[in-house]
């Protein structure tokens, strides 16, 4: 079959005009015409062509040109075989693939270039190698795929999604608006979508990492059902309440399918599969997700988040379950409550021993994912098998504590090792081995009598060389006779010319030199034999004896996935009990009562960065369902909102929480509308990502969710912007019935408690110093009296000349208000919207007619717009303005 393929600089090229080596590399790169091709040759991965120029690039390495093929320059970019991790982890961050080709021909033997085939394909979703991953984060996989329905219904969308280094395969069928929150729950790495389904998928969220598009009969639901029950050697899917999920089994038999066929055998480790429904967990939305900064800063990093404040962890595997929970907190408060009653228990427990213990354990999980691709290195092994022989030891401790929990007894029960695959590690790999196998070392003395021999003969050649020395000089009275060894010639013994009539018959003359001969005998040479190859044959042994070992090994990793697990959750308990002692943090209580009451509630992030934090009460209840937030900026109230929320979220996860006291109802959702950012990539404006984050609260939102708003309607005019923050607490106050914090500026607000009881004010404490401000950050309850926003500004740097001309037009502005349009006290609980005088005259109404004659009023009528030309315009602006504010004319400016 003819093969044709791109290169640099020409069409389409027949390969057969190449030289036989780069026909072998075009065939290799035929088959991933995307993806950059290592070619292994000798110390080195080359790349060629469009991948040299590619990698030169991004890799930063030397492009350079040696020779041509069919008369195109053969473009060439390399890195050495042994620091080639760190060259894709760098491609992998890029959301790069990179295809591993190794030479598996014997170059002794082979005629023409070595044969080569790719073993394996590096790509974002399916890194297992401990170099290429992140030690507290998981890497995902994920593939999802569209039905459009019935005509009149919405197109329900199939996700799958696996983290390759542990095995954890999930499913999930999702609507349209509930994708988004999943791909930012998950965060994969790579996400596949099928050609079919891109009329569907054209807004794939931002957080779905490198995006690849795969053949759309990959996500054939029939075959991809299939394909997992023979994966999880079932014959159906009724036993994982999967049966249903048919767009879900399309997305899984593509991944399996992908994952598959770039770790180039099967995925022995996905033996089981979860099914995800939102109604499982806690509803958090992108917005809310970012705003509450669970394990990203709204800056993109990493700290300080909740995650990193909470994140003392032991081991790898705890500080990677850690942020699963921050994401992933359950409805059902009986999940947390065993949570708490285990902390509780070990708090009261020797808690440094266990951690100090915990400290030695290696990352199970990921070793197990490596075992079962049979790429698992020596030292994993090693680890593995120090750290099986340890959970005796780390049982022992739990013993005390598991009366006194039930969930501390399930997880101890979860630890008993596997006493044979203990007995095995122990036998066969050696207590320090090498890093890789190729270097030897790894198997352990005494597992196999013929690799002892080759290294004892290896080991042991000097000490031969003597002895047949010593032997040889007695035998023949050559007291200067030596016996040595040059890679050229290999050993030899070496006789001086004036001794060489004492050389004994069974020598034979290897090498004549000007003032010696050289010999070789029977048994030398028969020595020379043995040694030259017993290195080379050891090693050989080892590594047929290192793939026996993990092969035997496959049988156990149940056993050491269930162990993996039942540590990382001991590891996460016993992080929370040492976080919940530090940071004086309380078991909260849940109760079937409609309320979130916490006393004395702080934020735990932000009290870790100040010197003194002010702590604070929130009362929600069925009777008062809306706490209208009032107070300066800066004062604090963004801060009690979120605080509410993570202390919420905290107390569902099962953690202890910072707060003296803390009590919750049943939570479904938690919303947050806060901040200003916009969208311009998607056309969205600040106000509209505003309003769509609005939307969505008034459209999800339940009784049971918590709702955060803060300074909502502040992206418009003013009375557009009052009028939609008022229309919006009414729905949430009247229709939806949630747990809301309302954050305005907007005062007039501050009367809807007398429309609706469920509502109350509150307002976040400041005092003035001089023409400064201080925050008290205390909440107390009641409207405030004013927004301080030019004290904020002063603080803030605002030029003094600037806040000086705020505070001239703003007594201008309240002036105004109450000579033409007064403004009554809007926190008197007898202020209307309008009132009436002594005579029972409209007072507005009459003061807009006495302004009916005012001289700017009369000159504005007097203008032709139509007969203005630009420099007229700006004239009658200066005189309209000294008109308003009652001064003379000024003088006709000078253009």
């Amino acid at each position: 079959m003819d093969v044709t393929v791109k290169i640099q600089g020409s069409d389409a090229t027949d390969i057969s005009r190449h030289t036989p080596m780069m026909q072998q590399y075009l065939r290799i790169k035929n088959e991933y015409p995307d993806t950059l091709v290592f070619y292994r040759m000798g110390d080195f991965y080359e790349l060629f062509y469009d991948d040299a120029v590619k990698a030169a690039r991004l890799l930063d390495v030397t492009l350079t040109q040696r020779g041509s093929s069919n008369g195109v320059p053969i473009k060439m970019a390399g890195v050495p075989y042994h620091a080639v991790e760190q060259y894709l982890a760098k491609l992998v961050k890029l959301g790069e693939s990179a295809a591993i080709c190794e030479q598996i021909g014997d170059p002794a033997t082979s005629k023409g270039p070595v044969e080569r085939k790719v073993m394996r394909v590096v790509t974002p979703g399916t890194l297992t190698d401990a170099a290429l991953l992140s030690d507290k984060s998981d890497s995902f996989l994920l593939a999802i795929c569209a039905t459009a329905g019935a005509r009149k219904q919405a197109p329900r969308y199939g996700l799958a999604w696996v983290n390759l280094a542990s095995g954890a395969l999930r499913l999930a069928e999702l609507s349209e608006h509930e994708v988004a929150a999943l791909f930012e729950r998950v965060r994969p790495a790579e996400t596949l979508i099928a050609d079919a389904d891109a009329e569907h998928l054209l807004q794939v969220p931002s957080s779905a990492g490198s995006v690849r598009r795969v053949p759309a009969w990959h996500f054939d639901v029939h075959a991809g059902r299939e394909r997992l029950c023979k994966q999880l050697e079932v014959a159906s899917l009724d036993g994982f309440s999967a049966q249903s999920l048919d767009i879900a089994c399309g997305a899984a038999g593509a991944l399996l399918h992908y994952a598959s066929a770039t770790q180039g055998q099967q995925l022995r480790h996905i033996r089981s599969l979860k099914v995800e429904r939102e109604s499982e967990y806690i509803g958090l939305d992108p917005a809310t997700r970012r705003n509450l900064e669970l394990t990203e800063t709204l800056r993109g990093t990493d700290s300080p988040t909740l995650a990193s404040l909470l994140d003392t962890c032991k081991t790898t595997m705890g500080s990677r379950l850690l942020r699963y929970w921050l994401h992933h907190a359950p409805r059902d408060a009986q999940v947390p409550t065993a949570r708490h009653q285990a902390i509780g228990t070990l708090i009261e427990g020797d808690l440094d021993g266990l951690r100090h213990a915990l400290g030695a354990i290696a990352d199970v999980e990921r070793i197990t994912g490596r075992l079962a691709l049979l790429s698992a290195r020596p030292r994993d092994l090693a680890s593995l098998r120090d750290t099986l022989a340890a959970l005796p030891e780390l049982r022992a401790r739990l013993t005390t504590w598991a009366s006194n929990s039930p969930r501390i007894g399930e997880l101890d029960a979860a630890l008993a090792p596997p006493p044979d695959a203990v007995e095995l590690l122990q036998r066969a790999i050696a207590p320090e081995p090498s890093v890789v196998i190729r270097d030897g070392g790894v198997i352990a003395r005494g597992y196999d009598a013929d690799l002892d021999e080759l290294r004892d003969i290896s080991e042991n050649c000097g000490q031969f060389l003597l002895d047949l020395e010593t032997r040889e000089r007695t035998r023949t009275g050559i007291n200067n006779l030596r016996v040595e060894f040059n890679k050229v010639h290999g050993f030899y013994i070496e006789v001086t010319r004036g001794q060489t009539d004492k050389v004994p018959d069974d020598y034979r003359r290897r090498q004549t030199l000007k003032n010696a001969e050289r010999y070789i005998t029977p048994e030398l040479k028969t020595f020379e034999d043995k040694a030259l190859s017993a290195q080379e044959r050891a090693l050989s042994r080892e590594k047929t004896l290192y793939d026996g070992v993990l092969q035997a090994m496959l049988p156990f990793l149940g056993i050491c996935q269930s162990v993996a697990a039942a540590l990382a959750e001991l590891d996460v308990l016993a992080t929370f009990a040492e976080r919940a002692g530090t940071l004086g943090w309380v078991a909260p209580e849940f109760v079937t009562d409609e309320c979130i009451q916490i006393d004395q509630g702080r934020h735990p992030v932000v009290e870790a960065q100040v010197e003194r934090f002010i702590p604070n009460d929130c009362r929600l209840s069925d009777a008062r369902k809306l706490l209208l937030i009032t107070g300066p900026n800066m004062g604090g109230k963004s801060t009690f909102m979120r605080q509410t929320a993570l202390i919420a979220l905290l107390a569902y996860i099962g953690s202890y929480v910072p707060a003296n006291q803390a009590r919750f109802g049943p939570i479904d959702r938690i919303f947050t509308r806060i901040g200003a950012a916009d969208d311009l990539a998607g056309g969205r404006s600040t106000f509209m990502v505003e309003m769509t984050e609005a939307a969505a609260i008034l459209n999800d939102a339940s009784e049971r969710s918590l709702v955060l708003m803060d300074e909502i309607g502040r992206g418009t005019s003013t009375f557009d912007g009052l009028a939609l923050a008022w229309a919006i607490a009414r729905h949430l106050l009247s229709t939806t019935r949630c747990y809301t914090l309302f954050a305005t500026h907007y005062f007039e607000l501050t009367q809807l408690p007398e429309e609706f009881p469920q509502a109350a004010n509150v307002h976040l404490s400041a005092v003035e110093h001089g023409n400064g401000i201080v925050f008290l950050h205390a909440v107390d309850e009641g409207p405030a009296s004013q927004s301080y926003g030019l004290q904020v500004a002063q603080l803030a740097g605002v030029p003094a000349p600037v806040i000086r001309a705020a505070r001239k037009h703003l007594a201008f502005l309240e002036q105004q208000s109450i000579a033409h349009t007064p403004q009554l006290d809007l926190f008197s609980t007898s202020a209307h919207i309008e009132d009436e005088d002594e005579d029972g005259e409209d007072v507005s109404r009459a003061s807009a007619a006495a302004s009916i004659d005012h001289p700017a009023l009369l000159r504005l009528r007097e203008i032709d717009p139509d007969a203005l030309r630009p420099r007229d315009a700006l004239d009658l602006l200066y005189t309209l303005q000294a008109l308003a504010n009652g001064e003379a004319l000024p003088d006709k400016p000078t253009h």
